[in-house]
């Protein structure tokens, strides 16, 4: 997983749909109260919160490799919750939890092959997993957009040594995947979550944090807004709907799992 410093107060102010999945996951789990529960790339920390409601006398932790995420989650104030700086490919912990959460997230994970293996370990027994992240199809406008202008002769060398940040595998890729880890049960969904911006601005927020983030930072400090402002104009004439509204294809995989 490459390491990309998010800005966590813009992300909390552009996350809107994000916060929606993460809302709808949470409800479609049930708690006694006292579970111990991780937030595998917890963000701002908004949904890592709302899980620590739902156990008033469990803990939560929530991780991020996102050092400007973390200092934002911790603006929240929880008896039962705590935020650590983390890169979830690192997490090193046995036995712990009863439920590992992650929304949004995963895809920023290259190696599921590990973070499986190490969220097994990290599991009580009969513990489970709830995650929703980028599939195969998803952004399918930006990545185009971005790929485009990477390859372009003006941008092209800063990009020679570019590892692609994301990993979105379909169905079956990842039920290859999660069958060789050891789960007693496992459910995978293939979910549309397709979205229409409201406006040019929204549009850009997201474009901005974080979709643009793994790529600006190769750019000269001189070309990054000139960058910026193509990527922007040119999404913007890819996705503007007839209506003002704005596309793009949001293709989810979601995991559900019991050790």
């Amino acid at each position: 997983m490459g390491i990309f410093e998010f800005d966590g107060k813009k992300y909390k102010a552009a996350s809107k749909h994000q916060k929606e999945w993460g809302n709808d996951l949470i409800s479609q789990l049930s708690f006694k109260g006292n579970e111990t529960i991780l937030d595998l790339g917890c963000g701002d920390g908004i949904l890592t919160e709302q899980l620590s409601l739902c156990v008033p006398n469990g803990k939560v932790l929530g991780i991020d490799a996102s050092y400007s995420m973390i200092e934002t989650a911790k603006m929240i104030g929880k008896n039962n919750l705590t935020f650590a700086h983390m890169d979830m490919n690192e997490m090193d912990f046995e036995n712990e939890f009863n439920l590992i959460f992650s929304n949004a997230a995963l895809h920023w994970v290259k190696d599921h092959k590990r973070l499986l293996k190490n969220t097994h370990r990290a599991l009580k027994t009969c513990g489970r997993i709830l995650w929703d992240f980028g599939g195969q199809g998803n952004c399918r406008h930006f990545i185009d957009v971005i790929q485009k202008k990477i390859s372009e002769d003006v941008y092209w060398e800063y990009f020679k040594d570019f590892e692609w940040p994301w990993f979105m595998p379909s169905k079956s890729q990842y039920a290859e995947l999660i069958a060789a880890v050891g789960f007693s049960s496992c459910t995978i969904e293939e979910i549309n979550r397709d979205r229409y911006f409201s406006n040019a601005a929204e549009m850009i927020q997201w474009i901005d944090q974080p979709s643009i983030v793994p790529f600006i930072q190769y750019i000269p400090w001189e070309l990054r807004e000139t960058f910026r402002r193509e990527v922007i104009w040119e999404m913007l004439n890819e996705t503007r709907q007839s209506n003002g509204t704005y596309f793009e294809t949001f293709r989810r995989i979601k995991v559900y799992a019991e050790k």
